[in-house]
């Protein structure tokens, strides 16, 4: 990592989830979104005796971390893949229970800022989106084959985009032109199809539809699925489950994940006796999300939407 991305990345919510984890010292922690390092060398320089692993799909955002984290290279080992697949990475690396999971479901400040991976629409460049370059298909092979049905789909269940039809009418308009390569060219589509009103708002009115395309392209909510009940199995007793969200979408699945766990028995209230069997398996740590100090939004913008959860899990 090169100074200037070092010091262009803060983590979000760094100290609460410093807080949250501090309990693990001596332990095992999975860090299965490390991105470029930021909260995993907070965690090694202030909880004594930490060992980590850090997870990334990115390549780039692994050998970032890599980088930053080479001084504790005794305690971390970084590598590249998706922490859906949580179970079957750990067993490659010879890994049993672990005593904490951490999941940071933003998009990193690195991969906003290289035009060439396509998250951002403030500078041009090809519509990619893919978290991991290495696999799948860019975003404009999608826009090009995906029927205007499942454009506006995607646009209103993952972007809450309540202009999705007119978006996605105007997106086949466009692609029957020309294909539609480019984060300038689907920005300008989506500011011209919505309302003039809508185009004068608190946030860029392409916002949601570039958030949603990226939810889809990534798959990030099933992976946050898959990773959540993977990474839960693999906690020892007592061990915690800590997920930073920026997305209401992700919230709800945490918060429910979460919410399921710490519930005892789930059969109805006229039954005589417990048929379901189900029993606590966490202990919720933060009743209320933890949400960004006044001060740290100032200072980072990007943490206003932020929401942290954690659970502990009980034997």
């Amino acid at each position: 990592m090169s100074e200037e991305q070092h010091a262009a990345h803060t983590p979000v919510l760094c100290a609460e989830v410093v807080a949250l984890l501090s309990s693990l010292a001596g332990g095992l922690l999975v860090d299965g979104t490390v991105g470029l390092g930021g909260h995993a060398e907070a965690l090694l320089e202030r909880v004594p005796r930490i060992r980590m692993v850090g997870i990334d799909k990115d390549p780039q955002a692994i050998e970032a971390a890599r980088g930053r984290l080479a001084r504790f290279a005794a305690r971390v080992v970084c590598t590249h893949g998706d922490y859906r697949d949580l179970d079957r990475l750990l067993d490659e690396l010879g890994v049993g229970s672990v005593d904490g999971l951490l999941l940071d479901l933003g998009v990193s400040s690195m991969q906003l800022a290289d035009a060439r991976r396509g998250f951002s629409f403030r500078q041009d460049g090809p519509l990619d989106m893919r978290m991991d370059p290495t696999k799948g298909h860019p975003a404009s092979e999608w826009l090009a084959v995906a029927t205007q049905v499942e454009i506006a789909e995607v646009l209103a269940d993952y972007g809450e985009e309540r202009y999705a039809a007119r978006i996605a009418r105007a997106i086949d308009t466009a692609r029957r032109r020309e294909p539609i390569r480019t984060t300038e060219a689907l920005a300008k589509i989506v500011r011209t199809a919505v309302p003039a009103a809508y185009r004068h708002g608190r946030i860029d009115p392409a916002t949601r539809s570039f958030q949603a395309i990226r939810i889809h392209i990534n798959a990030e909510l099933d992976a946050l699925a898959q990773g959540l009940a993977k990474g839960f199995e693999r906690l020892a007793p007592g061990g915690i489950l800590a997920v930073l969200s920026f997305h209401s979408l992700e919230d709800r699945i945490v918060k429910r994940f979460l919410l399921e766990r710490a519930a005892a028995c789930t059969c109805p209230p006229d039954l005589p006796e417990c048929v379901c069997g189900k029993r606590i398996e966490a202990e919720i740590m933060t009743r209320r999300p933890l949400t960004a100090r006044a001060d740290e939004v100032r200072e980072n913008p990007r943490a206003r939407s932020a929401k942290l959860r954690a659970a502990r899990k009980v034997a």
